[in-house]
């Protein structure tokens, strides 16, 4: 059995989908990332950099989301969720997954936490150009799906999808949301319709983005 770290709607999320949607026995630890629970001695002995998610494998801490994405699909193989290693959709499925995990989710983190990345005083700077870079990603995104879709590997769907619409539901209260390029709003409506998402979202209390 996995337990998850989590604060709901934070990176925790697409780990946790993936485990509702993969119907893998786990257990929840919420987090409280107002109250600071992040940084307490007990969490940083799991996780040192003190961010969700975190995920008990076989009794061993495992951190950083597109990591566990890709560990996910990986232990449970016979769902389908990763193209076979050495296919050309394989090449596809990691090349994206980094490429989000490398441009996107920081640029994220900028945009929630301006301040953290260029101190108050160019905060708003620091804004303006994680949003530049957001949407430029999108631009590429939905590029590659409108070419090559529905799901990033052609009409396999892979945890690549599931953790691209985490990262869309991120962006609900920008000035562009992603759900402003046809291709990511085909592709965020085809996931939100799942029967996981639903699950997930009613384990989360989540209600923005249903």
């Amino acid at each position: 059995m996995y337990t998850l770290y989590y604060a709901p709607g934070a990176a925790s999320l697409v780990v946790h989908w993936l485990l509702i949607e993969l119907g893998a026995e786990h257990e929840l630890k919420k987090v409280d990332l107002q109250a600071g629970e992040q940084r307490s001695a007990e969490y940083l002995k799991l996780n040192p950099n003190g961010v969700v998610p975190t995920l008990i494998v076989d009794g061993d801490p495992v951190a950083e989301c597109a990591a566990l994405v890709l560990l996910m699909a990986e232990r449970h193989a016979d769902a389908g969720l990763a193209p076979a290693p050495g296919s050309a959709a394989r090449a596809t499925y990691l090349q994206w997954t980094l490429h989000l995990a490398n441009t996107l989710q920081p640029a994220f983190r900028t945009w929630f936490y301006p301040a953290e990345a260029a101190g108050e005083v160019h905060a708003d700077l620091a804004k303006a150009a994680a949003q530049r870079r957001i949407e430029q990603v999108f631009v590429g995104v939905d590029a590659h799906l409108r070419q090559h879709g529905p799901h990033f590997c052609g009409e396999q769907l892979t945890a690549l999808d599931f953790y691209a619409t985490m990262l869309m539901r991120w962006s609900r209260n920008m000035p562009k949301p992603a759900t402003e390029w046809p291709a990511l709003a085909a592709l965020a409506a085809r996931m939100k319709a799942r029967p996981s998402f639903k699950l997930l979202y009613e384990s989360e209390g989540l209600t923005e983005w249903a």
